[in-house]
């Protein structure tokens, strides 16, 4: 059983440092690093920007749970994968039946389309801060997002996925920039803040939210599977989420950074991420403005291959029709077909003029928080069913950890669901 001691065990090969294990890891590197990084997409890097600059350091001491709760849910996913190989997807159509994923397929396929169109508007955002049209900028991003992986090999995407993430660095450049006082983001960091204003209980719930999204497990898992990766080389697997997981974090702290040390302390409003693009340039300059532009047009180029990718996954595997990079449209025709229709209605609805486009993300942030409950408990029923998983099952340490994870996170995810259906609900809650 995979209990905490076992869990040493199984990552014992990683203390060896040595050239064959350096190759081997590099091998394996990819599926982590991507899924926990790409969460930092435009609606992700929006809500640490608002976080940052109407709450300043109180938000920051969420990270660090945020960051356990993240790795241990992408640490199952993948594991999974590993010892099944199989989708997430595939899992739950074996186990819950055809008619409870067919339903579960049709949500997670509309919330995906909506956060997919978030993705266009943030590219749309960043490069009209450059003087360029969303006319241009979208439809040659919907072109080469869609030329990436219909065209391309899985190899290729992932390796054009790894040098995004290098990218993110643009976001502690610019918090660095910013010359904020690190005695006090250090005690914020590890000092919880306590706040019953029902904004910030709202920001914190967002901030949870925005960082553990059902896709991720969907797509985390089918890329470990569509890698190859196996339970003999899922130290090394394991190891990339941890690194992925606390990049991620990383570069959402030092967003929340950038934006505390310069707009919150002049007390400044903002609404999206590009408004704090822009607020940044007379506060610190034209280089730190720049940076964190480049850095939302990044964050929604790389989501708006990820997002409509992940859902073309768990949809095929769900349905058990063919699903793979590496396959073309001929042998797997539904996999394309849906990946390239998220791509061209996304995009298409950021160029009607006075689109309902934040109806649209309003709706589709209420169905991800509706579905992300159900798609955990799934996931532990699937990690801890010895059938399935044997001795690489959630162990008693372990599972303590994922089901106070998943409480945590339901509990949170109910009640941003609440105050989005119901607002001013968590007010009067906590009046």
């Amino acid at each position: 059983m995979f209990t905490g001691i076992s869990l040493m065990k199984f990552i014992k090969p990683l203390g060896k440092v040595n050239r064959k294990n350096i190759i081997l890891f590099l091998a394996i590197l990819g599926p982590g690093i991507i899924t926990a990084n790409v969460d930092n997409d435009a609606g992700g890097v929006t809500t640490y920007s608002l976080a940052g600059a109407h709450f300043g350091n109180s938000i920051l001491w969420v990270m660090i749970p945020t960051m356990v709760a993240l790795v241990v849910i992408q640490e199952m996913c993948a594991r999974m994968g590993a010892v099944t190989g199989k989708g997430l997807s595939d899992l739950i159509r074996e186990s819950f039946g055809v008619k409870v994923t067919f339903y579960v397929m049709v949500a997670l396929l509309l919330t995906n389309l909506g956060n997919s169109v978030s993705e266009f508007a943030g590219i749309a955002a960043s490069l009209e801060i450059f003087g360029i049209s969303k006319y241009i900028s979208v439809p040659f991003a919907a072109l080469l997002v869609w030329l990436l992986i219909v065209k391309g090999s899985y190899k290729l995407v992932e390796k054009v996925f790894l040098i995004a993430c290098t990218i993110y660095i643009a976001y502690p450049i610019a918090a660095f920039m910013a010359k904020p006082d690190w005695g006090t983001i250090m005690t914020a960091t590890v000092v919880p803040t306590i706040n019953t204003d029902s904004a910030y209980l709202m920001t914190i719930i967002g901030v949870v939210g925005t960082t553990i999204a059902p896709w991720m497990q969907f797509y985390q898992q089918a890329a470990v599977v569509e890698k190859g990766v196996t339970i003999e080389q899922y130290s090394f697997s394991r190891l990339d989420v941890f690194v992925g997981c606390i990049m991620a974090i990383v570069v959402a702290f030092f967003i929340v950074v950038a934006c505390s040390s310069t707009i919150h302390t002049q007390g400044l409003r903002i609404e999206t991420a590009a408004d704090a693009a822009m607020a940044l340039k007379p506060l610190v300059g034209q280089y730190a403005s720049t940076l964190f532009a480049i850095g939302l047009f990044n964050a929604s180029l790389f989501a708006a291959c990820i997002l409509p990718l992940s859902t073309s996954y768990y949809v095929c595997e769900g349905m058990g029709w063919e699903s793979g990079i590496d396959r073309n449209f001929k042998e797997a025709p539904q996999f394309f077909w849906l990946f390239t229709i998220i791509i061209i209605l996304s995009a298409a609805l950021i160029l009607i003029p006075n689109a309902p486009l934040i109806t649209i993300m309003f709706l589709s942030q209420v169905v991800n928080g509706i579905m992300l409950p159900f798609v955990l408990i799934f996931m532990l029923i699937l990690i801890n069913n010895k059938r399935l998983m044997g001795r690489y099952r959630n162990g008693p340490v372990f599972n303590i950890i994922a089901w106070a994870t998943a409480g945590i996170t339901i509990l949170l995810t109910l009640l941003m669901t609440i105050d989005m259906v119901y607002p001013g609900a968590i007010a009067r809650m906590f009046s």
